[in-house]
């Protein structure tokens, strides 16, 4: 080892020391391995968050993409402290072969999350993954089998739950009791974010492993409105916008007010507005989540204005002696019969994590929150305890959304069985709780724990 080779490598000890002090439990070990799978946009900001408060080597990348493959191996030898280059793979299962990880993050179109997810828990490794977890409820259940069979952690990429302003509304406001008794919580999304445009199919480029890509999907001729980010407003690929934004909020109220499974779901909606859009998820929904005592009401519309400019997406909750408004950006009580409200904005760590401030494509009101929620991960994986997004709340939050897509193709409303995984007296309705997947690959229903 030469002069400057010595000089690094003690830079590198003690970066890796500064970073084992953030995350208590971790002084003095050697770097977890991590490999992501899927290196998209969401794949690289959770990877990224992950770097900045562990001790961490990330040794592997996959990606059926092969210039996002690479350009996002070049980033990690960037930002991680040894400064090198991850193995890169273009299959998961390649990747897992070599049983060298500890840590897995999956950020993959829905439709893949299901498959590496159970590859990697069989592999030995604790695992991230996003939401929803699954594309069908089947897929939940084997998810979640599998992690409790070989006793892995699993997080979820729901990181309302880590989120500084909404742990302070949740024990500050709805468990001090200030707004009383709940009876109506709405959750809502107004974005304009469903895929417009009609563009011609075309081949796929040169750099996309299209086979690949589509995986267990139905196989469609390839669209440039799909990758990268696109698939979002494709049935085949996701849950729609109940999978990508409604699970956020249910998730959210569910964890704020302690709820498990919904006993009823029923929805409606449709293509009412943009039909001329090739994107064929609605762009209009309601669904209402019937817990029993307290109905949890979502509505999306990609037109049109939102009714609050300050709440664009979020959740309002609504009690005897006060209202609560919670969002990514914020929250606001507003006591009923006068007294004092209470106002509360997203927290940022720019200073902290100067970064933040020049990372591509970073929502960076949301970066504490992933922070936070891989902080929960790691003493999750310290302690062999459940994290706070586990694999179950995952899987109840995903299949609630999944059984509103249901409802509302099938035009009524389902009442579910929690304890026997089933929609009561439907078998149509059961029929469609495992999606067919396309040959040669194999849903893991079929050989679940």
């Amino acid at each position: 080892m030469d002069r400057r080779e010595f000089l690094q490598a003690g830079a590198a000890g003690l970066a890796w020391s500064a970073a084992a002090s953030r995350v208590a439990g971790f002084q003095g070990k050697k770097p977890l391995r991590v490999g992501l799978i899927g290196c998209g946009w969401y794949g690289k900001c959770d990877l990224f968050r992950l770097i900045q408060v562990a001790p961490v080597e990330v040794v592997s990348l996959c990606d059926v993409d092969k210039t996002m493959l690479s350009e996002t191996a070049q980033m990690v030898a960037a930002r991680q402290v040894s400064r090198k280059t991850p193995r890169t793979y273009g299959d998961f299962r390649e990747m897992l072969k070599e049983k060298d990880l500890d840590i897995v993050l999956i950020a993959t179109p829905d439709h893949w999350h299901a498959l590496p997810m159970i590859a990697s828990v069989e592999a030995g490794a604790d695992v991230w993954v996003q939401k929803p977890i699954s594309v069908d409820v089947a897929e939940g259940e084997a998810m979640l089998a599998a992690a409790r069979k070989h006793k892995r952690v699993v997080q979820v990429g729901t990181q309302r739950r880590s989120t500084p302003h909404l742990i302070e509304a949740r024990d500050r406001i709805i468990r001090e009791g200030k707004l009383g008794t709940v009876g109506l919580v709405e959750i809502y999304c107004y974005y304009h974010m469903r895929a417009r445009g009609n563009p011609p199919d075309m081949a796929p480029p040169a750099n996309l492993d299209y086979e690949m890509w589509t995986g267990p999907a139905p196989m469609r001729p390839y669209n440039p409105m799909v990758h990268p980010r696109g698939w979002r407003a494709f049935t085949e690929y996701g849950n729609g916008i109940l999978g990508d934004m409604c699970i956020h909020m249910l998730d959210m109220v569910r964890w704020m007010l302690g709820l498990a499974w919904p006993k009823r779901i029923g929805s409606s909606g449709g293509i009412l507005v943009d039909k001329a859009s090739k994107a064929n998820i609605p762009d209009t929904q309601t669904a209402t989540f019937d817990f029993g005592d307290l109905n949890v009401v979502w509505q999306h519309r990609t037109w049109g204005s939102e009714p609050d400019p300050k709440y664009p997406w979020g959740a309002t909750i609504y009690g005897d002696k006060g209202t609560l408004k919670a969002s990514v950006m914020g929250y606001d009580f507003i006591p009923h019969g006068g007294g004092n409200s209470v106002h509360k904005d997203v927290t940022y760590e720019l200073d902290q994590y100067p970064e933040d401030k020049t990372e591509k494509d970073l929502e960076r009101h949301v970066a504490p929150a992933i922070r936070g929620h891989m902080k929960d991960f790691l003493a999750a994986i310290e302690s062999r305890g459940k994290p706070v997004a586990d694999i179950g709340e995952g899987h109840i939050s995903t299949a609630s959304c999944i059984l509103a897509n249901m409802a509302l193709g099938l035009g009524r409303t389902l009442t579910w069985d929690a304890a026997q995984s089933r929609v009561v007296s439907d078998e149509e309705a059961n029929g469609l709780l495992r999606r067919p997947y396309r040959d040669p690959w194999v849903h893991p229903s079929r050989s679940r724990a």
